[in-house]
């Protein structure tokens, strides 16, 4: 017979809950695995006994981060990743809740993977992991999968992960069924014919390096076409990656005219641009490209005021092989779930971004878009946590990070806020002191 964890006082943290958009100094009380209690009248002296106390020195706790957009190898690719390393990253990068993506081997387009992965999630993971099937079968973009099916399994979602739709008699039909199952579509909005041979952003830059660009219309034709189907059919729909000025217009007339329409941006898009690849470093080489300044400043002021609902790590582990080679030949992708939130702080210290609006895109958002639980710190809800020193200096070591590969384009940046610690129902699963 087990018995249960004591209750866990979290005392003198500075409490931000995006949810309620309230941040308050105070306590949270844990209660097998729930959070009891919130607010300023928690203190050590003001509970019983037998209530284990953590201080928080006035550190922020905030919900667990919800990342909809982080590959895992698990099948097939376990040499990239698999769900023990990427759950371990994600614990350490304060995320809670990771949502795979189908382009596994097999392709998650059948209920038995998506009956494996949750499987294998119970048995090795130390987050919780729930995966997306493939929108078509093996990615090909030509025949439906079973969206009933998959979704009484347990997929939350839809997508085709990095490929597009390009047939857009198929994506009509998919966004018809998946309206019927109340279900999400979440696309990659890039034409690959506009793509061509192109790696990065089409510019100037571009050229001075001698570099194939990628124009950011290869974006925008591919959401319009996708707003107007929806507009068509009534179905939900999440853009996966938004990346510049352009297709938040977009997005903000979608909005307005009431269409069930979200979107998400990388940390990339958010916090790097262009320049960042410098000298042809392949880190910094991902898919959509790192676009200019004046995007990514515009993508940060979409996530202050709502037009982007979700920020994403688009976790995608490369290993050497793949990585280190000339940009032009280098497999585009990043590693992020373990970084993602110091380097969205980075937002908050130019202020950029409040805390709480970041913490809404991070958690609250992909939560609630998912039908997941979590996202708020109100009583009754797990108690998926993160403690945050918000100004705690320090510099990115690769060789440090808990992903099977080291793909990270914030290699030896200099970061300002740290995770300090990571709650699953309660259950410390990550500590930077341990």
């Amino acid at each position: 017979m087990t018995t249960s964890p004591r209750p866990l006082l979290l005392a003198d943290a500075l409490l931000v809950d995006p949810a309620a958009g309230t941040e308050t100094r105070g306590g949270l009380l844990i209660r097998d695995g729930i959070i009891a209690d919130a607010g300023p009248q928690l203190t050590p002296s003001s509970i019983g006994p037998d209530v284990e106390v953590m201080a928080c020195g006035g550190k922020v706790l905030a919900p667990g981060l919800v990342d909809m957009r982080c590959f895992v190898g698990e099948p097939g690719y376990e040499y990239r990743e698999t769900i023990a390393s990427a759950t371990a990253a994600a614990a350490a990068g304060g995320v809670t809740t990771i949502v795979c993506q189908p382009a596994t081997d097999p392709v998650i387009d059948d209920p038995a993977i998506v009956d494996f992965l949750l499987r294998r999630a119970r048995d090795t993971g130390i987050v919780h992991v729930h995966p997306m099937a493939a929108i078509t079968k093996k990615l090909a973009g030509r025949e439906m999968t079973e969206f009933g099916l998959l979704q009484e399994a347990g997929a939350v979602a839809f997508t085709d992960g990095a490929r597009s739709v390009t047939d857009a008699l198929v994506m009509r039909r998919a966004m018809t069924y998946a309206r019927d199952f109340d279900a999400l579509i979440v696309h990659h909005t890039e034409d690959p014919a506009l793509v061509g041979e192109g790696v990065m952003n089409e510019g100037e830059f571009a050229s001075r390096l001698g570099l194939g660009g990628i124009p950011v219309e290869a974006e925008t034709i591919m959401l319009e076409r996708d707003i107007r189907l929806v507009k068509l059919t009534g179905a939900r729909y999440h853009a996966a990656s938004i990346t510049c000025r352009d297709s938040l217009a977009i997005i903000a007339r979608a909005k307005t005219e009431g269409l069930p329409v979200t979107a998400a941006v990388t940390i990339n898009h958010l916090t790097l641009n262009e320049n960042d690849i410098g000298s042809y470093r392949t880190f910094c080489k991902v898919t959509p490209p790192l676009r200019t300044e004046d995007d990514r400043l515009a993508l940060a002021d979409a996530v202050a005021d709502g037009t982007i609902d979700v920020v994403v790590s688009d976790h995608d582990p490369q290993d050497v092989e793949t990585k280190r080679l000339p940009f032009a030949e280098a497999y585009p992708g990043a590693v992020g779930v373990e970084t993602m939130l110091p380097a969205a702080l980075r937002l908050v210290h130019a202020g950029l971004v409040p805390l709480h609006a970041l913490f809404r895109a991070l958690s609250t958002a992909p939560a609630a878009l998912l039908g997941l639980p979590g996202g708020s710190l109100a009583v009754g809800e797990p108690a998926d946590l993160v403690l945050v020193d918000i100004d705690e200096p320090w510099v990115l070591n690769r060789d440090t990070l808990r992903s099977k590969c080291k793909n990270s384009p914030f290699d030896e940046a200099r970061l300002t806020g740290r995770v300090a610690a990571t709650f699953v129902a309660g259950r410390k699963v990550f500590s930077l002191s341990a």
